[in-house]
């Protein structure tokens, strides 16, 4: 069917620009967007087993052709929640500054003179707190809590110190995004800290059910963390979901497309309140069996209950950010 339909992928992406200028969105997020589900020896912040691959995100020549802002991602460690074996690689060791300096050359080489490229951003909710996988940064075991602090402080540290010098030399630009953290799972403080002399947004993914109090817990968090770091923030995933024919076991406090389009809206105009919150990505796009927050479904068709009042919230967004 997609074939028949499009023919190509340039021609899939083409589609998904058009789609995304449609429901007044003006930035192309993260496009690793098919998830394949599997069983690893990691838990996910929800306590269930989880080890999921992802598509490969879209080609550069693809991004810089889609004449739409976009971000592109350096995934400089193997360490998200989702990833059942990761990998804490030494961020003292030369391995990893040569690995950090070739894939900053590589990845910013077709992206640095770009007008539509706002930034970085790095790992996608790295495992900051001890991987359920039982793996974690080599030599805390045995730590007291304050030395374990210390200890954590100073190896982010060098971490993004690493990480953000390599992009800076060959592109001092553009923004670095820095991790997209899980703000559900929590954020240790002396990551943080670590963290401000070398990133320019503070970019964490929360998501929250409809009501008025969980978006009161969601945006308190994210207050604290921004006085905390004095950074901006972007909120760099957030979603909804409801039973559907391809994923009947996603349930939520939710149940029809109609309401998902109106959470949309008030969550939208909830986080415009907040000077400091630079704007939210959305997960996702196409519905799969991993991925349940599709406002598509697997026959390419829009799940129009929700599209419509999230079409109206963006462009009313847009208005007041212009009216600012």
């Amino acid at each position: 069917m997609w074939n028949e339909r499009y023919g190509s992928r340039q021609k899939w992406e083409q589609g998904v620009v058009t789609d995304l200028q449609s429901l007044n969105f003006n930035t192309i997020g993260w496009t690793s967007q098919y998830i394949s589900g599997g069983w690893g020896e990691a838990l996910d912040w929800f306590g269930d087993p989880v080890d999921l691959g992802h598509s490969h995100p879209w080609p550069d020549r693809d991004l810089l052709e889609a004449g739409m802002p976009y971000v592109v991602q350096l995934r400089m460690q193997e360490i998200e929640d989702w990833n059942g074996h990761p990998a804490y690689r030494d961020v003292y060791g030369e391995d990893f500054a040569k690995y950090a300096d070739w894939l900053a050359r590589r990845m910013t080489s077709d992206h640095k003179d770009s007008s539509n490229l706002i930034g970085y951003f790095l790992v996608d909710i790295p495992g900051w707190i001890p991987h359920a996988a039982g793996r974690f940064w080599p030599g805390f075991d045995g730590l007291s809590p304050k030395e374990h602090d210390a200890k954590l402080y100073d190896v982010a540290q060098q971490y993004y110190k690493t990480i953000t010098e390599a992009i800076r030399r060959y592109d001092p630009n553009h923004l670095i995004l820095g991790d997209r953290y899980n703000g559900n799972k929590g954020i240790p403080e002396v990551v943080l800290r670590a963290m401000t002399d070398y990133v320019d947004v503070l970019s964490v993914q929360y998501f929250t059910g409809k009501s008025p109090e969980e978006y009161a817990t969601m945006i308190g968090d994210l207050r604290n963390w921004q006085q905390l770091t004095g950074k901006p923030v972007r909120i760099a995933d957030i979603g909804n979901w409801v039973p559907t024919a391809m994923n009947p076991h996603r349930t939520s406090d939710m149940e029809t497309h109609e309401e998902r389009g109106q959470d949309y809206a008030n969550g939208l105009a909830t986080i415009m309140q907040e000077p400091w919150i630079i704007g939210w990505h959305w997960c996702g796009y196409i519905e799969n069996l991993g991925r349940g927050w599709g406002v598509k479904d697997p026959q390419d068709n829009f799940y129009t209950d929700m599209t419509v009042p999230m079409r109206k919230a963006n462009a009313a967004a847009q208005t007041t950010i212009a009216d600012r």
